[in-house]
């Protein structure tokens, strides 16, 4: 079910980029009720449309059909954000969320592959966190712009949904005060950008808390824009950008979704996230 949701928003993104006709900083969309396409649980569905109205990013909405699926199409801007993110010296990537129905497939994976916690490292708004908590996971959201924090605080307030936001230097964060058991981490940064920095320093830390290594995965967000990569660019492409992580910290992966995010609107290939674990 999870890639074939997977698929099917892939091509509603590429139908929609199609047809859309708007001219806002970014944009995407979300059906409105669950079908055969996107058999989502109807009140998860209804939670991922209230994370949009109560996120000040979008200034707004209307509905469209794309594909003969009936949607809301989002419009926002995030130059706000964007700009402040830049100016934090310890950032690995400014601030670009994926799509909101992207963010809820991230997380079911994480659910369906049995992980007890999620921690959104470089969370942004918080939209993974935030699905993941829904989907009844514990969840840890790090991100080190304060401004980015208070917006997460204000989605959470709003919605009703406390998906743990922390102001926090994610490399510097005391991981084993959490008392984590089964986690998942998400990074939130591409490698060519200082993601591969970040998820070196998180492994060190796993690997010095007991048992913890043995019951860990990692999430990567890659890209296979050649923009990224020079000279051998086959081999640097590989997983995303990530093989080099991948294989030098023996990490076995598990299984690879491509899915819709900001950055990928005007694309032909959307951004693949490489799940894996401690092999």
């Amino acid at each position: 079910m999870i890639e074939n949701m997977a698929k099917n928003l892939g091509q509603l993104k590429h139908d929609f980029s199609r047809v859309y006709e708007g001219n806002s900083h970014i944009q995407e969309v979300i059906p409105l009720s669950k079908s055969d396409t996107f058999p989502l649980d109807e009140n998860h569905l209804e939670m991922l449309h209230s994370f949009a109205k109560k996120n000040p990013i979008y200034y707004n909405s209307y509905e469209q059909d794309i594909g003969k699926i009936p949607c809301i199409v989002y419009e926002g801007d995030i130059n706000e954000y964007w700009l402040n993110s830049i100016t934090q010296a310890s950032s690995y990537q400014p601030f670009y969320p994926t799509w909101i129905l992207s963010a809820y497939i991230i997380a079911l994976v994480a659910k369906n592959l049995d992980y007890n916690e999620v921690l959104d490292i470089g969370s942004g708004d918080g939209r993974i966190a935030y699905c993941a908590k829904i989907l009844d996971l514990e969840t840890y959201s790090i991100e080190i712009d304060e401004t980015l924090v208070d917006l997460q605080k204000l989605i959470s307030f709003s919605t009703k949904i406390d998906f743990n936001p922390n102001c926090a230097n994610a490399v510097e964060f005391d991981y084993s005060g959490l008392k984590l058991q089964h986690p998942v981490f998400f990074i939130g940064g591409l490698p060519q950008m200082g993601g591969d920095i970040l998820a070196s320093s998180i492994i060190e830390k796993i690997n010095k808390i007991p048992y913890l290594e043995k019951n860990t995965g990692m999430t990567f967000t890659g890209t296979y824009s050649k923009k990224y990569f020079s000279g051998n660019m086959s081999a640097k492409m590989s997983e995303g950008g990530w093989r080099s992580i991948i294989d030098k910290n023996d990490l076995m992966i598990i299984k690879t979704l491509t899915l819709p995010t900001v950055w990928t609107f005007d694309q032909p290939v959307d951004t693949p996230y490489i799940f894996t674990k401690f092999n």
